[in-house]
């Protein structure tokens, strides 16, 4: 079959695409930037790739005509309550409009449990744009589920967050209500069961795990899985927007996306629609098993996607990889060049492995700091890490950085902050050879917007001839069993 796959950068998307494949399809992924597409993926003949916004119904006359199916991953969770409801509405009328033009037969959409009669902002907006994909006049199956758990998702790495960080827990009255969690490997099995199958036509299904639990359970539940002891104490004076708060600070979440959540929990998520248990004869995976396959897929270093690398939190443009040209006018630059003996690979292992669980080599309290002190202006702070701690492609994001581009050819890295600023930002690393010398070129670029961008500059300016200077010389000595390996 021919077939039409959104989002396929997103979370569900990069994991869904190899499945689909696999099973002998054609696709077609629609994304909003191809420089984002994985390159792996790019190269293979089954694949074909077309930029589109799902916003602007011009850019996705690039559908092509005869496609048999299509998914519909997408969503506008991270932005504000007031406007991801609108936003999905568009993106979802538009989605329909452009595919009832086309040969489609079907429509494949993953939604959210909502069989709550009060439903929160995010959950009713859910059901709205299925309320709009069957209006359509294409066959379409909707796939209902509750918080998904697998690496790199977005309920997973709050509950690890959550559990990780804080042995006593003081938590809203929230934590008691009733959520069926399933594993991202389930979910998956799901979206390629019911593609191109006519019992599942104009039908929809809630899908969720074996177990039913509360999100106090489940907390409880990942510490049992990581031999963690915790308490947590449930109160009922905690408001809406101070657990929104709560949620914002102690976790990696933005908090337009923590408002969406807190709002979202007040509903119980439990299935109610499980015939398609009968249809597709599956194993499901328990609460606790998946948070094992989550853990060995991180021991492994293999994560496939991460929520923190979508570009749904409002804090930058889809056209960000625009700024891979780093602007020459009009900007302050702090360089260091450091030379090394050592062979230009092991150096570069160093840098693009920067961040994260390694750190950034010198005074990682100050880059500590740096993200608190973003987190109180309601910017991401330093919590996201990255996706994987050995590998790392354009688009990641890394702390509060988000990478432009990784050039393995010449040995360069380009980051470009998202932490709140009176300006932009460029974090630069590459491997210079001049004279028959080898150097470390680390350069920090500041477009300064107005009188206050260029006073913060001056101000921080102490701390970079320090910063910058200690973490350049650490990443060309620095050495890990890898580099031991290359050498």
């Amino acid at each position: 079959m021919k077939v039409l796959l959104t989002g396929a950068n997103g979370y569900i998307g990069t994991r869904l695409l190899p499945v689909l494949i696999e099973k002998g399809h054609e696709l077609v992924c629609l994304v909003r930037d191809r420089r984002r597409f994985h390159e792996q993926l790019g190269t293979n003949s089954k694949i074909s790739v077309i930029e589109g916004d799902l916003l602007k119904s011009e850019s996705l006359d690039n559908i092509p005509h005869d496609i048999d199916a299509a998914y519909y991953l997408a969503h506008s969770m991270g932005a504000g309550i007031r406007e991801f409801s609108e936003l999905e509405s568009i993106a979802a009328g538009n989605f329909i409009n452009k595919l009832s033009q086309t040969k489609c037969k079907q429509i494949i959409y993953l939604g959210a449990i909502s069989n709550d009669n009060d439903l929160s902002p995010h959950l009713n907006s859910r059901l709205h744009v299925e309320n709009l994909i069957k209006s359509g006049p294409i066959a379409y199956t909707i796939l209902r589920a509750a918080i998904i758990i697998g690496s790199g998702s977005a309920s997973f790495e709050i509950i690890r967050d959550l559990t990780e960080k804080l042995p006593v827990m003081i938590t809203p009255k929230w934590l008691k209500t009733r959520c069926q969690p399933i594993a991202i490997r389930n979910v998956l099995q799901y979206l390629e069961g019911v593609l191109g199958n006519k019992e599942t036509y104009n039908r929809q299904f809630d899908i969720g795990g074996p177990d039913v639990l509360t999100y106090k359970q489940m907390l409880l539940g990942y510490a049992k899985v990581r031999k963690l002891n915790r308490l947590i104490i449930t109160l009922p004076v905690l408001t809406p927007r101070l657990s929104s708060y709560w949620l914002y600070f102690v976790t990696s979440t933005s908090f337009p996306l923590a408002q969406n959540l807190v709002e979202s929990m007040r509903n119980e998520v439990v299935c109610k629609e499980t015939s398609i248990r009968k249809l597709l004869n599956f194993n499901l995976i328990t609460y606790a098993d998946a948070l094992s396959l989550a853990f060995s897929k991180i021991e492994q270093n293999a994560i496939v996607s991460s929520w923190k690398d979508a570009l749904n939190s409002g804090l930058l443009k889809t056209e960000f990889m625009n700024q891979v040209k780093v602007p020459v006018n009009g900007v302050l630059n702090y360089k260091v060049k450091v030379d090394f003996l050592r062979a230009p690979a092991e150096v570069f292992v160093n840098f693009t492995q920067i961040g994260g669980n390694r750190g950034w080599y010198f005074w990682d309290w100050i880059w500590d700091l740096r993200g608190l002190l973003d987190k109180t202006v309601g910017g991401i702070g330093s919590r996201r890490g990255r996706t994987s701690n050995v590998t790392i492609e354009p688009g990641d994001a890394l702390d509060f950085w988000r990478v432009l581009l990784i050039d393995n050819k010449n040995l360069r890295l380009l980051l470009y902050a998202e932490m709140k600023l009176p300006g932009e930002a460029w974090l630069e690393f590459k491997i210079v050879q001049h004279d028959k010398k080898q150097y470390l070129s680390q350069i920090a670029t500041f477009r300064p917007h107005g009188l206050w961008g260029r006073i913060y500059w001056w101000l921080m300016w102490p701390f970079h001839l320090i910063l910058f200077n200690g973490m350049a010389n650490r990443i060309v000595n620095y050495t890990t069993q890898r580099n031991l390996k290359q050498a």
